[in-house]
């Protein structure tokens, strides 16, 4: 195939940004995404011009970090996938396909499609550790936990940070990204000693960090690869309210 492609450049967090022309040529329908902006990077290398800056590393769908606005939408166009999951039998011979990076004030750009998430990061570590007993490790199942709240556990913690719920959100809000990591721990029974200093401590950073407020249409949940359902930040709701009114955090 080839395919025209309208790529955001930008040389630093202060330079101006534009989005510039490419063209691909011979492109494999069974090439993924990333490996097609391989393809184009090895182009502009041995023309001597400076190769379009993206993040990757696993290229399994497990990592998050090949986060890219593919269309004006987080990922791409099929649900539940990853850039690099993203394969090129998706898109038609000859079609045009803008490339922007995640777009919010929290996620500042770095370089062309890559932006710093290190926000999310310092949101987890507010949230602090787990209190355990000292000593050996306990026996796997001296905690009984009912099925059904181990697999919400579970659905929650399947959140890899991409920052995808975040470029979709017209707030760019990080609810579900806060929300996820919040429920995973707050619905075990290893996370209940923390379990309300947590979420306070944790929505109030993702507030410092410059995230707006939950927009309730759902966009963070129809984008986000893993499928984390939107009702964590009802449970986060809940959890927070529990904290400052009846546990006066």
């Amino acid at each position: 195939m080839r395919l025209n492609l309208k790529i955001w450049r930008q040389a630093g967090p202060t330079a101006p940004g534009r989005l510039e022309d490419y063209v691909a040529h011979d492109v494999s329908p069974g090439m993924s995404f990333l490996e097609m902006l391989d393809v184009v990077n090895e182009g502009l290398i041995k023309s001597g011009k400076d190769a379009i800056a993206f993040d990757s590393d696993c290229r399994e769908g497990i990592c998050g970090t090949c986060g890219l606005m593919v269309n004006g939408i987080p990922h791409g166009p099929d649900r539940g996938t990853t850039v690099c999951q993203l394969h090129m039998r998706r898109f038609r011979d000859g079609e045009t396909i803008t490339i922007e990076p995640w777009r919010a004030r929290a996620f500042p750009v770095i370089k062309d499609l890559v932006v710093d998430r290190s926000a999310f990061d310092r949101i987890i570590a507010a949230g602090g550790y787990v209190s355990v007993n000292c000593g050996g490790a306990p026996d796997g199942n001296a905690i009984p936990i009912p099925k059904e709240i181990a697999e919400l556990a579970m659905d929650s913690a399947a959140c890899i940070g991409c920052g995808a719920c975040v470029a979709a959100c017209m707030k760019a809000s990080a609810h579900l990204f806060t929300a996820a990591k919040i429920a995973h721990l707050s619905l075990l029974p290893q996370g209940q000693v923390e379990r309300y200093r947590r979420v306070v401590a944790m929505i109030n950073q993702a507030d410092a960090e410059g995230f707006g407020s939950c927009s309730n249409e759902g966009e963070c949940e129809a984008v986000c690869p893993k499928e984390i359902p939107i009702s964590n930040i009802a449970r986060m709701t809940r959890e927070y309210f529990r904290a400052v009114w009846v546990a006066g955090r």
